[in-house]
């Protein structure tokens, strides 16, 4: 893979997903919420930033449509506000249920927006 490819952000869709995740070696799960994400990663906000590690790995677990779903990620920085997670799957189902996430993400924006312009035309 090209390094440089790994520097440039891919570009984000903002969202507010309530996610628990797990690191690989812990019992409790924490809470956290999705404020970005994109096909390579995402931004979680949570309180437990600050018990967090560069390669910490973690699984996200959350529901899209009514389902849960599950994903791999890498903790790859934090701050005090949350982390920024690198997607690790493992096949092309966990591939599938990022581009659900932001297609379901997409697709809520459309809907809503639809609603404002009947709303607006019938004010207007």
């Amino acid at each position: 893979m090209n390094t440089n490819e790994n520097q440039v952000p891919k570009p984000r869709i903002p969202l507010h997903v309530d996610i628990e995740f797990r690191r690989s070696y812990a019992r409790r799960a924490g809470k956290g919420i999705l404020r970005n994400i994109s096909l390579t990663g995402a931004f979680l906000q949570t309180e437990d930033a600050p018990g967090l590690r560069n390669k910490d790995k973690l699984t996200l677990t959350f529901v899209v449509g009514g389902r849960e779903r599950k994903i791999n990620a890498d903790v790859i920085w934090q701050n005090a506000r949350g982390c920024g997670l690198q997607f690790q799957p493992n096949n092309n189902r966990d591939i599938q249920i990022v581009d659900d996430l932001m297609y379901f993400v997409e697709t809520s924006r459309q809907d809503q927006k639809s609603v404002l312009d009947i709303i607006f035309q019938q004010v207007g």
